[in-house]
C-alpha cells in the first residue's frame, strides 16, 4: 500500500498554482490582476505559474481588449477541476494518516 502523498501532483501541489486552482474552482473565472492581489504574487511570478498549469491543461488563458486596453481572463478547465478534486481527497488521506498515526506507537516495513 502507498502513502496517499504519493498521489500528490506537482502541477497542483505547490503553493501558488494551488492557490488559483482553489480560486478558480469557486468563479467562472479570474482576471489576471484579482489573481496577481489575492495570491501576493509580481506579474512574473504569476505568469510562471499560470504557463504552468495551462501546460498541463488545467487553466484556459484568454488575453482580450476592453476598453482598448488589454485584459487576461483565466478559468479552470475541467481537467483542472478534476485534478484539484485528487489533490484534496490524497490530501485528506494525508490528513487522516497523519492523524491516525499519532496513536500509532511503532511502526515497521516488515
Amino acid at each position: 500500500m502507498t502513502h496517499p502523498t504519493s498521489r500528490l501532483q506537482d502541477d497542483v501541489h505547490q503553493r501558488v498554482r494551488l492557490g488559483i486552482l482553489a480560486i478558480l474552482n469557486g468563479a467562472s473565472r479570474a482576471d489576471f490582476a484579482f489573481l496577481r492581489q489575492t495570491l501576493g504574487l509580481t506579474d512574473g511570478n504569476l505568469g510562471k505559474h499560470l504557463q504552468v498549469l495551462e501546460e498541463a491543461g488545467y487553466v484556459a488563458i484568454d488575453k482580450v481588449f476592453e476598453n482598448r486596453r488589454p485584459r487576461t481572463w483565466v478559468k479552470i478547465t475541467r481537467s483542472g477541476r478534476a485534478a484539484l478534486d485528487e489533490e484534496l481527497a490524497a490530501l485528506r488521506e494525508v490528513i487522516a494518516s497523519a492523524e491516525r498515526g499519532a496513536t500509532n506507537e511503532s511502526l515497521s516495513a516488515g
